[in-house]
């Protein structure tokens, strides 16, 4: 039967880039895993193998590394920013580029005095350690005219030890949870938010202090909420970030929940009053839910893995 080619982009993934500004005798990290994928012109490539049209995904792993030198990198969303405006912008066949970015946070090294006292205000300015928090992530989005931004992190873990319940739910012969009138609940968020800064003739947001303040609500909305259900507390979350950051439209979150089960302590002459507790990492419940500014339709995809 005939064929024809549907839509294909390609490109160089996974550019592993350190940046470091040295201020004197202060530096600074920039940790970016940068993916880069071109789409356009690109029939006779896949029917005939002609190259003419493409531009090597060597070249785009090299501009990767020169534009972290000639532009710098402020934040991850100005740096995939300037990477797609030059792919589309420079080379006629290329019509889209799509920019995924995870940045990987590093803090100083605190040192110690003479007597091996902790100093926890000084800090060796060019030692480091990976901070064991949340990945930050990025896709750059530009055809030329529009621009489309999605940021978010993933692998932040959280916990409430208290302020969360679960009960009133449908039972039928096979339920065998009990309702929780005091439960931990805990969490690996993932979530990716979009801008509505489509746009050059927009005023650009500030990119770190948006992430900064996004990630900040977000917390706070899953401290403060007393919790019901997870749902609950997904909807709180996003609802945060949209009321307190004009910059975002859509956010969308999946959240697992990770159980954790108080321990039958009753076989060994001991009461668990809410104290001992088994981690269950497996299996879990999945909850996702996208929370949008009234008015906006919703673009993330359902499924964020492929972000």
């Amino acid at each position: 039967m005939p064929t024809i080619l549907g839509q294909n982009q390609y490109g160089k993934a996974e550019n592993r880039v350190v940046k470091i500004v040295r201020d004197g005798d202060t530096h600074h990290i920039k940790d970016l895993n940068v993916s880069v994928a071109l789409s356009g012109d690109m029939d006779d490539v896949h029917y005939s193998g002609s190259n003419a049209n493409v531009l090597p995904t060597d070249t785009t792993k090299n501009t990767v590394f020169a534009f972290a030198k000639e532009h710098g990198i402020e934040s991850a969303e100005q740096f995939g920013i300037h990477l797609a405006r030059h792919f589309v912008s420079s080379q006629e066949p290329i019509h889209r580029a799509r920019i995924r970015i995870e940045e990987y946070a590093w803090e100083r090294i605190a040192t110690s005095d003479a007597n091996s006292k902790f100093i926890g205000a000084d800090e060796v300015q060019h030692s480091f350690a990976r901070k064991g928090m949340e990945t930050r992530v990025s896709q750059i989005t530009y055809d030329g005219e529009n621009w489309e931004i999605i940021s978010g992190l993933k692998d932040l873990t959280v916990m409430n030890s208290t302020n969360s319940e679960f009960w009133g739910y449908v039972k039928d012969k096979y339920t065998t949870l009990k309702e929780a009138y005091d439960r931990i609940l805990a969490t690996d968020v993932s979530a990716r938010w979009r801008y509505n800064w489509t746009s050059d003739e927009q005023p650009m947001p500030n990119w770190e202090k948006s992430y900064e303040q996004a990630r900040k609500h977000m917390l706070h909305a899953f401290a403060e909420t007393y919790s019901l259900s997870l749902q609950q507390t997904l909807y709180q979350m996003g609802s945060r970030i949209i009321n307190s950051r004009s910059e975002i439209d859509e956010i969308r979150f999946s959240l697992p929940n990770n159980h954790h089960f108080l321990v039958d302590l009753e076989p060994f002459g001991l009461k668990n009053d809410h104290e001992v507790y088994f981690a269950a990492d497996r299996p879990y419940g999945l909850i996702e839910a996208t929370v949008l500014r009234d008015g906006v339709e919703p673009k993330i995809p359902v499924d964020m893995t492929n972000l």
